[in-house]
């Protein structure tokens, strides 16, 4: 358990680092600039899945509640998984100077960068609607 908690916050460390780099593409925001927005505002929120995901395993048992929090565990892990995911695809699909530097895409890949946006925003709604599931539910466990 512990094992796993360390190689995920290292991971997750070692990746909010490598996404912090400096953005040099022109002023006028583009398509690539909004997808890559849309990464670095739900990025950071991986520590906290990792936080949460700590939090919920010891409360799952085989009771009713239990596999509550097992849900909202398995629920905050895919949303986890789906980042990572999402993040290796674009990285397969784009290079440095297409994402960081604003390079002209072909047509094929900017039909790829449309299909990425959609994507993304899934990752998003999947990331912020498992946080404030598994929040609200350590919240109604605090307070009975």
């Amino acid at each position: 358990m512990k094992k796993t908690i360390f190689i995920l916050s290292c991971a997750i460390l070692f990746l909010s680092f490598s996404c912090k780099e400096e953005k040099r593409a022109p002023k006028s925001s583009s398509q690539m600039e909004e997808v890559m927005a849309i990464h670095d505002e739900v990025m950071p929120k991986m520590s906290t899945i990792g936080k949460l995901v700590g939090e919920l395993k010891p409360k799952v048992d085989s009771t009713e509640t239990g596999q509550q929090y097992e849900i909202a565990m398995k629920d905050l892990q895919d949303a986890h998984k789906t980042m990572m995911d999402w993040m290796k695809d674009f990285g397969d699909r784009f290079n440095h100077e297409e994402i960081l530097n604003g390079k002209e895409l072909s047509e094929e890949k900017q039909r790829w960068l449309d299909e990425e946006e959609e994507k993304v925003k899934v990752v998003k709604e999947k990331i912020n609607g498992s946080i404030a599931r598994a929040q609200a539910l350590l919240a109604k466990d605090t307070v009975q």
